[in-house]
């Protein structure tokens, strides 16, 4: 087991990580800026033994989140500022590092009532637009598209949606210039996997820095759900206000924490603001055949019917 400690502090969702663990993914800051958010290891065995049972996955009470990765590490996120981290035999630093950037980051976000969707994001025209999904929808190969034909990322993964004050405009924070992309998608995009590194447990997976990358709060415009399907055809159709609801539920990430965290009212008025002030739509595409190119076209011709793109 190796564990280094560092204290270096990094930009990610509009906050300040202090953290005692090398998170390279991230914008390093100067070390006088005060931080947000803290990761440091301590020992919270008594803890997680006292609140855990063999039935759950998962500790959730307010404002605290727990889990066990078994041989690596326990992890106990609180009041939206502190991940804590307790080495295991089998401690990886890789492994950790997927996740504090997933899970710990998601719940962080949910703690502070920022509403985490599970996909990509992209600037388009100066607002910023979603693409949620299952896993292996292609989202983040969309992006990716995107972002190779001028337009910047936002997110990839975990999409941080906010509100400013008392303005009724959602808006998406970005994340951190990087990507995870399947190899698969790498030979579409004419990428070569030796260029990256593959993520840890996922060998035909990498991680791809991002220069096309916009670092601006932007002003949700739009959320497409993307799904493979057997028809040969791609198909958009916009999604009805009340199975919006269920959508933007059911792409929140981690999803499973709103209830034990008591946050389903705060859910249910926070995706309604949403809902009354974006267009959703619904895009499925071929599994059989690469459609990252056609679909591209086809969503900025969709954004473009209800404002025409000035430039990208």
């Amino acid at each position: 087991m190796t564990h280094i400690i560092t204290n270096k502090i990094y930009k990610a969702y509009g906050f300040y990580l202090k953290s005692e663990i090398s998170l390279p993914e991230l914008p390093q800051v100067c070390s006088n800026v005060i931080h947000d958010i803290e990761i440091i290891t301590e020992d919270v065995t008594d803890l997680w033994v006292q609140l855990s049972d063999t039935y759950n996955a998962f500790v959730i009470k307010e404002n605290l989140v727990m889990f066990q990765v078994p041989n690596i590490a326990i992890f106990a996120i609180s009041n939206g500022n502190q991940i804590l981290i307790t080495p295991l035999e089998g401690y990886d630093e890789d492994v950790v590092r997927l996740y504090i950037l997933g899970i710990c980051m998601g719940s962080v976000l949910l703690q502070r009532k920022i509403v985490p969707l599970h996909g990509s994001a992209v600037e388009i025209n100066g607002k910023a637009y979603a693409f949620v999904g299952n896993s292996g929808a292609g989202k983040s190969t969309l992006a990716s598209t995107f972002v190779k034909q001028g337009f910047k990322l936002l997110s990839d993964d975990v999409i941080a949606v906010i509100f400013k004050d008392d303005n009724p405009i959602p808006y998406v924070t970005p994340s951190y210039p990087q990507q995870k992309l399947w190899e698969e998608s790498l030979n579409k995009l004419d990428m070569e996997a030796k260029d990256y590194r593959s993520i840890y447990g996922r060998e035909t997976k990498y991680s791809v820095p991002v220069s096309n990358y916009s670092s601006e709060n932007l002003p949700l415009a739009g959320v497409f759900e993307i799904m493979k399907t057997d028809n040969d055809d791609i198909k958009i159709s916009e999604i009805e206000k009340l199975e919006s609801f269920y959508t933007l539920y059911y792409h929140t990430f981690q999803n499973c924490l709103i209830q034990g965290l008591g946050l389903m009212d705060w859910h249910f008025k926070t995706t309604t603001k949403i809902i009354e002030n974006i267009k959703m739509n619904r895009v499925q595409r071929p599994v059989s055949s690469y459609t990252a190119p056609q679909l591209v076209s086809l969503i900025l011709s969709n954004i473009m019917e209800l404002a025409p793109m000035v430039n990208k």
